[in-house]
C-alpha cells in the first residue's frame, strides 16, 4: 500500500482540528456541525426517496402524496 494515502493519525487529526479551529472559530463550530448534519438528513431522504420510486419524502420521512416535481425535459 502506498504511505502517501494512509489514514491520518492522532497527531495527524489534532493538526487537522487546530487548523479547523483557527479557521472558522471555535464559535462558528457548533453552527457548522448542525448545518452539516443537517445537509445530510435532507441528502439522506432525497436518496431514500429516490429508493422509493414515485412517493416522495420529506426530511422528517413522512410521506407527501400529490407533491411530485415536474418534467422540465
Amino acid at each position: 500500500m502506498n504511505p502517501l494515502f494512509e489514514m491520518p493519525g492522532g497527531m495527524e487529526l489534532i493538526l487537522i482540528l487546530a487548523v479547523v479551529v483557527l479557521l472558522f472559530g471555535a464559535k462558528k463550530l457548533p453552527e457548522l456541525a448542525r448545518n452539516s448534519g443537517q445537509a445530510l438528513r435532507i441528502f439522506k431522504a432525497e436518496t431514500k426517496g429516490l429508493r422509493e420510486g414515485d412517493k416522495d419524502t420529506t426530511v422528517e420521512g413522512t410521506v407527501v402524496e400529490g407533491d411530485k416535481p415536474r418534467d422540465v425535459s
